[in-house]
């Protein structure tokens, strides 16, 4: 070989060595950058998770604060809504049978009127007359006389007091009344206290 060939062979050896020694190096800064290049990926990552927790944590509170004030406006208006109704139910109450009374009021004159008067014949037809008007005025408030006589007992309506023995009814119809029954508006105030037949 000629001493040419030789440095350039030596030189290239050189290379060889140099490269190799070099390779380990360059992958290490390779390595090194790497995880540089990761380790500010996950800072970053952090960043925009801790940003984004930051974000809902705020919505949440806000959203929280809404609900509590929404809740205590439904409050308050119940409260209110309960004290109305209150108020309304105690004046139906005290209210409910105004109407009625006022019409009552007129029978009441009347009366007073009659017992004025002289007991004469016109006494007793005043007195019918009256008792003719007060049975209006009940009937247009809801009261109804519940029908007895000759009737099968009904033991929502009647009120049987005894029984008796009798060929004018059939067995278990109301034989006699002994004191009359009435409805308001359809609803039992007081049953019919009757005879029923065996």
């Amino acid at each position: 070989m000629t001493e040419k060939t030789e440095g350039i062979k030596i030189e290239d050896d050189v290379k060889e060595e140099s490269s190799a020694e070099d390779q380990p190096l360059q992958e290490e800064e390779q390595e090194n950058e790497q995880a540089a290049s990761e380790e500010d990926a996950k800072a970053e990552t952090e960043e925009d998770e801790a940003a984004e927790a930051e974000e809902p944590k705020a919505e949440a509170e806000e959203k929280a604060e809404a609900d509590d004030a929404r809740y205590l406006r439904l409050l308050a208006e119940f409260q209110n809504y309960k004290k109305r109704t209150e108020k309304e139910k105690t004046d139906l109450y005290s209210y409910a049978n105004e109407k009625i009374m006022a019409e009552l009021l007129e029978v009441l004159d009347n009366f007073e009127r009659a017992l004025e008067q002289d007991a004469g014949d016109g006494f007793k037809e005043g007195m019918e007359l009256i008792f003719t008007q007060l049975t209006n005025v009940l009937t247009k408030a809801g009261l109804a006389e519940i029908t007895a006589l000759g009737e099968d007992f009904d033991p929502n309506v009647h009120n049987a007091v005894m029984a008796e023995e009798t060929e004018e009814y059939e067995s278990g119809k109301v034989s006699g009344v002994m004191q009359k029954g009435y409805t308001l508006n359809g609803k039992v105030i007081r049953p019919s206290m009757v005879k029923v037949a065996n």
